[in-house]
């Protein structure tokens, strides 16, 4: 399985240090789509869209997407049929472990501007950690949403 990372500047750090987190330490293969280098004026839609694509185009794989609130980021990539990006700034972790068991997300988006690294740490692994429920009434609601 392989995670795609995309963020702008506004998250830049925190998906530097979360890209090595995922590969040190949880042994993940990573695909970064940017931004490379910290730049104030970059726009986020350039390194998002490239993860929803990655993540429709590969079923099995994920994407963590960074932003100052995760919000845009997420109405970003979920414009792309087949993504499930849900939005994770701080509150009841809970909320994480739901959008993967009931949901099956495929994309998390992280509000950068508002968890430190180590609740950002906390979330991923408990998120990429969570199977999907496979329940009937799951399967269907999300057959729904993609119809």
């Amino acid at each position: 399985m392989k995670i795609y990372l995309g963020t702008d500047h506004a998250g830049f750090e925190l998906k530097e240090q979360l890209k090595q987190f995922l590969i040190s330490e949880l042994g993940y293969n990573v695909v970064d789509f940017g931004a490379e280098f910290f730049d104030e004026k970059d726009d986020y839609p350039d390194f998002v869209k490239p993860v929803a694509k990655a993540v429709v185009e590969n079923e099995h794989d994920f994407g963590i997407i960074l932003g100052g609130s995760g919000q845009g980021e997420a109405i970003t990539a979920n414009r792309q049929r087949g993504v499930r990006a849900v939005v994770y700034y701080g509150g009841p972790i809970e909320i994480i472990k739901l959008s993967r068991e009931h949901n099956n997300s495929n994309i998390l988006s992280l509000g950068a501007r508002f968890i430190s690294f180590d609740d950002a740490k906390h979330v991923v692994k408990l998120w990429l950690d969570t199977p999907f429920s496979q329940k009937e009434r799951h399967q269907r609601r999300i057959k729904k949403i993609d119809n």
